[in-house]
């Protein structure tokens, strides 16, 4: 167990994983950037929401599964198969010559990016006692913020004077040198599983259920929820959900305990963090459009406008990590960053044209620091308040919902945005332009900096205008399930941080997989 490991050898790990983390992270942020000119590039302002959601769907699917496995098999050989089919499939995407190629290969790339997410905050768990892992998480939390930061900042430099194919390709670099520290640093893994303890009846309907229900929320851009196509979808998820439910109740090592929805903090972490994922994820795939489609700003300035939600993000996390070991009452942090995340939100709506940069960093950085506090506080929460043999499972529970919750609320958001816009467009554009360019290529086209000077003055502020109203919904409907998260967040019943000896203690009563026996 982690106690055996020398406190080098321990750090050596640690740099490991966080590397395995910037990678994943790196990806998520730098891509949001670029998107606007890929759609531009590859005509497809329709598919703008399908680049994310093809990840989120097939991440979120893998998470849960993944960190079943690793429960039983140990760590590493997840940790390590998930980064390198992570850069094989980032290169793949930057070879895409389509939406359609983009979104099946962004598709593969969440595969191997859900065991990668499953498997870092599991190993930190491993790693280190609880009375630690606060702090660690607290830091790992920072290292998504500067992933995060220097990914549209690096993102839109690539995109204005590269190409956004490169968005891709900086991956490859940056995942040969986390493989390889996390091949020689991660000590051997031992355990007791076999093959026969895998669940596969419950992964195939657990996956059979996620697909259709994801994509049919995702559809809903392009078809109305009463539609044959969205129904039928979400009919046959229902109907997986309650076999897979019968399947996991009755086998010994299930996918999903759900057991463990008895336990509070389990339960309210999880759902504070599908509302988060809800809304956290709004506002970052979204923000771009009010950047580069509202005020008019290229992508490499874009990029680092979006740096100081990302400070906000790592100082909130940091700080977070530190007070949960040093206060009792930790659930109300998670109040608090909900608030002020609704703040944040609130105000991204009030962005119209003509709006001052600095009322947009403004607001980033409140939303940073509302969804930098829940990161770190809800994993270190459940992660104490389960058995050590759950370890696993926890954590990619927690990482799956808050998935669940971005992929619905990318699905949602998207709907409104497509829906709301093109009217907004027809409502705006001045009687003398009407008809002469469809609403959707003008919309298309005010991304693109060589295209808008061809686009007459008062046509290309309409437009403008008509953006700014549709995302105005956009992020008014994301503060509001921030609001929502707030209220759950004070059912949260807080669990002492217990220390390495009473680790050590129920491990030895409880043996798993292990690190370094």
């Amino acid at each position: 167990m982690s106690g055996e490991m020398t406190r080098n050898a321990r750090i050596l790990a640690t740099v490991g994983v966080g590397l395995a983390l910037f990678l994943a992270a790196l990806d998520q942020t730098i891509v949001g950037t670029a998107l606007p000119r890929i759609v531009a590039d590859l005509n497809g302002l329709e598919y703008y929401a399908w680049v994310a959601t093809a990840y989120l769907v097939a991440s979120t699917t893998l998470t849960p599964i993944a960190g079943k496995l690793g429960d039983l098999f140990g760590r590493k050989p997840f940790l390590l198969g998930g980064m390198i089919g992570f850069v094989l499939a980032s290169a793949l995407c930057g070879q895409a010559q389509n939406m359609a190629e983009l979104v099946a290969f962004r598709g593969i790339q969440g595969i191997f990016g859900g065991v990668l997410f499953a498997s870092v905050f599991a190993t930190i768990g491993d790693l280190y006692p609880p009375a630690q892992r606060a702090k660690l998480q607290g830091v790992f939390g920072g290292i998504f913020g500067l992933a995060s930061v220097v990914g549209p900042t690096v993102g839109g430099y690539l995109t204005d004077n590269l190409s956004w194919r490169w968005v891709f390709y900086v991956n490859v670099p940056v995942g040969i040198l986390a493989v390889a520290v996390c091949f020689v640093t991660l000590p051997s893994v031992v355990h007791k599983a076999s093959w026969r303890d895998i669940d596969f009846a419950g992964a195939i309907t657990l996956a059979a259920t996620l697909v259709p229900m994801l994509i049919a929320l995702s559809i809903t851009r392009d078809h109305d929820f009463s539609s044959p196509e969205v129904l039928g979808l979400l009919l046959v998820a229902a109907i997986m959900a309650v076999i897979f439910f019968v399947i996991e109740r009755r086998t010994p090592h299930p996918v999903v305990p759900f057991d463990l929805w008895k336990n509070p903090t389990f339960a309210v972490s999880t759902v504070v963090g599908f509302l988060l994922g809800f809304a956290m994820f709004g506002a970052i795939l979204y923000v771009s459009l009010i950047y580069q489609g509202v005020l008019g700003i290229p992508a490499t300035n874009s990029g680092l406008l979006i740096t100081p939600l990302m400070v906000g993000l790592i100082a909130a996390s940091v700080v977070t990590g530190q007070l949960m070991v040093r206060i009792k009452r930790y659930r109300y942090l998670g109040t608090v960053g909900s608030v002020i995340l609704v703040i944040g939100l609130w105000l991204l709506a009030q962005v119209n044209v003509g709006a001052p940069e600095v009322e947009v960093v403004r607001d980033l950085v409140l939303v940073g620091l509302g969804v930098g506090v829940g990161m770190p506080l809800y994993l270190n929460a459940t992660q104490s308040a389960v058995d050590v043999r759950y370890l696993g499972v926890v954590s990619s529970q927690i990482q799956f919902w808050r998935n669940i919750g971005s992929t619905v609320g990318v699905a949602i958001l998207g709907a409104v945005l497509s829906h709301e816009l093109p009217q907004k467009i027809a409502a705006a554009v001045p009687p003398q332009f009407a008809g002469a360019v469809a609403a959707g290529s003008n919309a298309q086209a005010i991304f693109d900096p060589s295209a808008t000077g061809r686009i007459p003055a008062e046509l290309l502020l309409a437009i403008r205008g008509a953006l700014a109203s549709a995302t105005h919904d956009v992020f008014l409907i994301a503060a509001g399930v921030a609001a929502l998260a707030a209220i759950v967040s004070l059912f949260l019943q807080e669990v002492p941080l217990r220390g390495r000896a009473a680790i050590t203690r129920q491990t030895e009563a409880e043996p798993v997989a292990a690190y370094g026996k």
